[in-house]
């Protein structure tokens, strides 16, 4: 009987272990995930200061979904197309409405094509 509780509390102490070192490697892996992000987010300080000084922050995160998708999945969504910098130029000056749910995105006029060319290559290196 002794052996039997003895094997429990060896299994129940692995479980505890094995639970314990994936939930470290998990939060070892998003910390890794955020510093990627930091980083992609600070190697182009000139798209984040315009980001930021257009009020896109208002409505849009990098990293979490606020009214507006988070820039990241943006990214996600249009890496790898080829006219993918032009479509979101075109999309951040004119607006959008009905691609990321109901909340429609106001066109940006006072943006110049060049600034709107800018976010969007910004944008697009955050994937």
């Amino acid at each position: 009987m002794k052996q039997k509780s003895q094997a429990k509390n060896k299994t129940a102490t692995l479980a505890a272990a094995l639970t314990l070192t994936f939930l470290l490697a998990a939060s070892h892996a998003q910390a890794q995930a955020q510093t990627q992000v930091q980083t992609q987010v600070q190697s182009s300080p000139g798209g984040l200061a315009l980001a930021q000084q257009q009020n896109c922050m208002s409505c849009h995160s990098v990293t979490r979904t606020f009214m507006g998708p988070a820039l990241r999945d943006v990214a996600t969504k249009y890496a790898g197309k080829p006219e993918a910098q032009s479509y979101l130029a075109h999309k951040i000056a004119e607006g959008s409405s009905g691609v990321w749910g109901v909340v429609p995105m106001p066109a940006n006029t006072q943006l110049s094509p060049g600034q709107a060319a800018t976010l969007a290559g910004w944008i697009l290196t955050l994937k």
